[in-house]
């Protein structure tokens, strides 16, 4: 049996943009990966709305720290053959007040505690495949999220060269989100169902070439 972890935010969790609900198993980018990967394999979710990287919400407390509950979230799950790490989006908000490179340092915080982590396979780190998070779209006025993430959109351009920049120094592979989805155009922020699915597929083949498995 191979474990694979999804450690993420509300695209990892599975918030429907037209709903606020969350979509069902098969149909978020995990169960979508678990289904194509088959037996053989456990593919663990760890989605939370709001999730940052590091840092504490003012709003909404320091469980969405996404470093505070990443340590014993990989012992708990340990031994695991892959992590799948997907945050950024969330400290796009307008209170943090982060440049694109300080969004990238709390990634680069988390990569570093998955790579020196003794939670693979015979107490080493496991594989790890940082996806940064796809490009924020136009968010409607209509939308609660307008202010919430305003001017965040030609920042998020910055979020996939500079990640890609962390795993080339962790030596850790990488994926764009952005040149495989887009987000809704209801929300400008998080994932329609069919994107889901074909982040998924695509995740799928990726988690086969780093594990080595012929599909």
């Amino acid at each position: 049996m191979k474990n694979i972890l999804c450690y993420g935010d509300s695209n990892t969790w599975g918030y429907d943009p037209a709903t606020g609900e969350r979509f069902g198993p098969e149909n978020r980018w995990p169960g979508v990966l678990k289904n194509e990967l088959g037996d053989g394999f456990l593919v663990i979710e760890e989605g939370l709305n709001g999730r940052t990287t590091v840092w504490d919400d003012p709003l909404h407390g320091g469980f969405k720290n996404g470093k505070n509950y990443l340590i014993p979230c990989l012992a708990s799950h340990k031994p695991l053959d892959l992590v799948i790490l997907f945050l950024g989006t969330n400290d796009l908000k307008t209170r943090f007040s982060l440049t694109a490179s300080e969004i990238t340092s709390g990634i680069r915080a988390l990569v570093e505690v998955i790579c020196k982590s003794n939670a693979g396979i015979d107490e080493k780190p496991p594989k790890l495949l940082l996806v940064a998070p796809p490009l924020i779209g136009q968010v409607p006025d209509s939308s609660r999220f307008s202010e919430e993430f305003e001017g965040s959109e030609k920042k998020s351009k910055k979020l996939g060269p500079y990640f890609k920049e962390v795993t080339v120094e962790y030596d850790c592979k990488f994926l764009d989100a952005s040149e495989v989805v887009k987000t809704s155009e209801v929300d400008g922020i998080h994932l329609d169902m069919d994107q889901h699915i074909k982040l998924g597929h695509f995740i799928a083949e990726s988690s086969r070439d780093i594990l080595e498995i012929l599909k």
